[in-house]
């Protein structure tokens, strides 16, 4: 089963190139927005993971600092600070971010993993 997801960007200020996202279940979050706080936030979050981001929503996203969000949200406990996002950040169509089974495309490769440190990329040991 596949669903689809969006994402809730905040920006700190306008200047600001800094985004920080929480990905989240659309129609629960619309539920949370309208009102509807005593929706677990389990529900409404695919993950409690706040993701960052210094170069645009669209960038490499990766994990922020403890410093970083005790400076942006006052709070580095992961409730707090996703609270803070979902009420203050905007909502983006997540139509390209999807979970669930999909199929691989096995044209691009073998999928094999190198462990030995070898990196043959020739097929020849």
């Amino acid at each position: 089963m596949v669903r689809e997801l969006t994402k809730v960007v905040y920006k700190p200020s306008p200047e600001s190139t800094e985004d920080f996202i929480v990905i989240v279940n659309p129609a629960e979050y619309k539920r949370w927005k309208e009102g509807g706080t005593s929706i677990p936030l389990t529900e409404v979050v695919d993950s409690f993971q706040v993701l960052w981001s210094n170069q645009g929503a669209q960038g490499l996203l990766g994990k922020p600092s403890n410093q970083q969000l005790d400076n942006v949200f006052g709070s580095h406990k992961d409730v707090d600070v996703i609270t803070q996002i979902l009420q203050k950040g905007k909502e983006e169509s997540g139509k390209g971010i999807r979970t669930g089974e999909g199929l691989a495309n096995l044209a691009k490769g073998s999928f094999a993993v190198d462990t030995k440190g070898k990196s043959s990329t020739s097929g020849i040991p």
